[in-house]
């Protein structure tokens, strides 16, 4: 009897998540659908990813429109798939079952066939849920098994990573209701010898199909492929020519060569599978700018196919029979010499050494250049092992991938610094470590668990924690709701950031098609109408405006936030740097704000600086702390003034996509911070300057003619008599410092009053009067007779 191989094809999902950072438009799906229906794919891999993100953030697209448009075309053709990280979703912290039910329900409804899902820890829990609800809804769960390699040099008998691991996961996925079984190496670090252990005891363990999925970065990936079928699998994953390959899945062209000489039928029509593949190279053309090869292309197929020369039809045969003798030696040089004939990428020897994804590899290659700190990638690779075993030996798959990378990274500048490990360390890491992520393969140390959480216990992450994000009423769209159905309401809640910038800008261009004959100022609510003539607050950095927590006439002060923006796939705060009465807002929600572009006009006269409200000063010594490596300043734990003892938070950055706090390396006083929030701070940026041992405070200057008698206090009937002006919070912050002489008041209007504690520090000498008006308002006076 002919044995048949399903194919699951991930073109259109992880093919160009892989090699073009998932940004295929809708447009050049359309264009290829059609041509799919002729293909007769077991099933297809749509969705899920990062597909939802990126179609949101790059291409302003809406992910359920992707979805619903392949279920259109492919319905009763090929079955479709998304891929999920169980509890998290396609999103980054756990949700409740209420969100995952709510999704998992729209998404069948709107044609999705299979979800597949997997946990970064392989841990069972996280997934259970998933299974009961898909299958609840009339789905179809296919679960999958992470595949991860003990660190290199570990003892036989201290492997965790046995074929009797994976065997027994993917035994109580099906006990739990699971359809299918995939082993998902998102590494390729699957060898042909282990796949040729593996899988028979997969096939022998569960009744369910089995799936393999495998990516060719280290260089296994075809020749792993080759053997899985050899050796009993069911469905493979692959990918159509010029979306293969590298650090994609192997290219189904290749695959069905060695089913031919083999005799096993490959069920997909590989003529339709041609014109595909014309297509697909008109789609990378196009998509040349994300191109992570697009200097080695690999060869047109159906050309190299037809002059393929004798010798390289027969290492299609060696390779054929290494695998069935498990010559992996062998194999690999055959399949290697196939792949260089045709032009596809050579083995990343680094990453396959490193035993690390091939994305995780290129994410810390990228963001260490983007840091300008480069030169710590080997360092940082070489790091990774000791990261791993430290957090519980953790699967490298999103989104541990990245905690672990950006912690390795971490660990290699406190290593330069002279540091203790663990010094520096992203909030991400220490939630892994505390057990919010789920349960690892093997139990954190708790004397390590204690050094970086504070705790030695496990604290699972509380999912009644979970804040379903506001969906506000746009005024200035017509009063309709940001999100204004179910769909958009479940986009807002697992990618907030992301889907209130599209919403946003949905909501947006309806309102103005809706107004289309009306002028086009009226239409752009940004637009600030009349010249800036005030002091003005600007953007620190480019980002997208999220929200916007001030309007005019609204009392700022210095470290205030006024707007919460989103840059680097990271929400935040973005705090004033000057304090005063806000007169004009001058962006809207939505809009995309550039460097130094102005963001909030104040009333006229000068608005004052953060450090204006400074009570004291401190001589600077020229001493600095400098910024380990490259990030954006989020948060800033300290102010002027503050004393600090070595290992104290003073500041919290983001970096690689992760959020780092950065502790103070010598003990001292602040006398300048000489970064804001918001900023991006290069590697051995000076960022803190500190005081002169023991120095005095520094008595600002007030810029006030030589001191006056002050008259008796009138009585509280005659105080709206008094030439008492309202002024801004900025001068009344200057009018509470210590001054040489004189006097100050301030008038705080009843509407101002915020019922919350002000400590005032007061030079010797100086008398502080307060009294209340009939009208609630409060009057202050401050004197200084020295």
């Amino acid at each position: 009897m002919t044995k048949k191989l399903q194919i699951r094809d991930l073109t259109l999902r992880d093919g160009q998540q892989s090699l073009f950072a998932t940004r295929l438009k809708q447009e050049n799906v359309d264009k290829l659908l059609p041509l799919y229906r002729d293909a007769k794919f077991y099933i297809m891999e749509v969705w899920g990813g990062a597909v939802p993100d990126s179609v949101m953030r790059y291409l302003g697209e809406s992910p359920w429109n992707r979805l619903r448009e392949c279920s259109k075309a492919m319905k009763g053709i090929s079955l479709l798939s998304a891929l999920s990280r169980g509890r998290n979703l396609f999103g980054y912290v756990p949700y409740p079952d209420f969100v995952l039910e709510g999704f998992y329900k729209k998404a069948i409804e709107n044609g999705l066939n299979v979800m597949r899902i997997f946990d970064a820890l392989n841990d069972i829990d996280n997934i259970r849920g998933s299974i009961r609800m898909i299958n609840e809804l009339g789905g179809i769960a296919d679960t999958a098994v992470c595949y991860t390699v003990d660190p290199k040099g570990t003892p036989e008998e201290e492997k965790i990573f046995t074929d009797e691991y994976f065997v027994e996961k993917a035994k109580e996925m099906e006990v739990l209701g699971a359809k299918m079984i995939t082993l998902k190496d998102m590494a390729g670090l699957v060898s042909p010898s282990r796949i040729y252990t593996l899988m028979p005891k997969l096939k022998a363990a569960v009744k369910v199909p089995v799936d393999f999925h495998t990516h060719c970065t280290p260089g296994y990936g075809l020749a792993a492929v080759l053997t899985s079928i050899i050796q009993g699998v069911d469905i493979v994953d692959t990918n159509i020519w010029w979306f293969g390959g590298g650090s994609a899945a192997p290219s189904i062209e290749l695959i069905d060569i060695f089913c031919r000489k083999m005799g096993v039928e490959l069920e997909a029509d590989m003529e339709a599978v041609a014109k595909i593949r014309k297509e697909l190279k008109n789609a990378r053309i196009a998509l040349a700018d994300f191109d992570l090869n697009k200097d080695k292309w690999p060869k047109d197929f159906d050309e190299a196919y037809a002059a393929m020369p004798a010798e390289i039809d027969a290492e299609f045969d060696r390779a054929i029979e290494a695998a069935k003798a498990n010559k992996e030696e062998e194999l690999l040089d055959a399949c290697h010499k196939i792949e260089a004939y045709f032009g596809l990428p050579k083995p990343n020897e680094l990453v396959k050494n490193a035993e690390v994804p091939g994305g995780m590899y290129s994410n810390m290659v990228a963001n260490l250049r983007a840091l300008g700190a480069e030169d710590v990638l080997e360092e940082a690779m070489a790091l990774i092992p000791k990261v791993r075993r430290d957090a519980g030996l953790v699967p490298l798959v999103t989104p541990t991938s990245q905690i672990v990378g950006s912690q390795a990274v971490n660990l290699a500048m406190d290593r330069r610094a002279g540091k203790p490990d663990y010094t520096n360390k992203n909030n991400q890491f220490i939630s892994l470590v505390k057990g919010e992520y789920g349960k690892t393969p093997v139990p954190v140390d708790p004397a390590f668990r204690e050094k970086i959480t504070g705790s030695p216990e496990e604290k699972p992450y509380d999912v009644s924690s979970y804040k379903t994000p506001a969906n506000p009423v746009l005024d200035k769209f017509g009063g309709v709701k940001l999100a204004i159905n179910d769909e958009e309401e479940l986009l807002l809640a697992l990618l907030p950031a992301v889907a209130k910038t599209f919403l946003t800008n949905q909501r947006k261009a309806e309102y103005e098609a809706n107004k289309a004959a009306a002028p086009k100022a009226e239409a752009v609510a940004a637009a600030p109408q009349g010249d800036v003539t005030g002091p003005v607050f600007c953007a620190p950095m480019g980002g997208t405006v999220m929200e916007i927590r001030i309007k005019p006439g609204d009392e700022v002060k210095p470290g205030d936030v006024v707007l919460v923006y989103e840059a680097m796939k990271m929400e935040n705060d973005l705090a004033c740097d000057k304090g005063g009465i806000v007169k004009r807002v001058l962006v809207a929600e939505g809009d995309v704000m550039a460097t130094d572009q102005p963001l909030v006009e104040f009333e006229g006269g000068e608005a004052a600086p953060a450090s204006a409200g400074a009570p004291e000063a401190v001589t600077g010594s020229g001493e600095t702390m400098n910024a380990p490596m490259g990030g954006t300043v989020l948060e800033f734990k300290v102010k002027v003034g503050d004393t600090v003892q070595p290992g104290d938070v003073v500041l919290v950055y983001e970096a690689m996509k992760m959020e780092n706090n950065l502790m103070a390396d010598r003990s001292g006083t602040i006398a300048r911070l000489l970064i804001e929030e918001g900023e991006v701070m290069a590697t051995d940026q000076p960022i803190i300057e500190f005081g002169v041992a023991g120095s005095a405070p520094k008595k600002p200057v007030a810029p006030k003619p030589a001191p006056k008698p002050v008259a008796a206090p009138k009585p509280v009937a005659d105080a709206p008599k008094t030439e008492v002006k309202p002024v801004s919070p900025v001068d009344i912050n200057k009018a509470l410092s210590p001054v040489e002489g004189g006097s100050a008041d301030h008038y705080v209007l009843p509407n101002n009053r915020k019922d919350k504690n002000t400590s005032l520090k007061l030079a010797e000498g100086t008398t502080l009067e307060i009294n209340v008006a009939p009208d609630g308002g409060i009057q202050i006076r401050i004197t200084t007779g020295k």
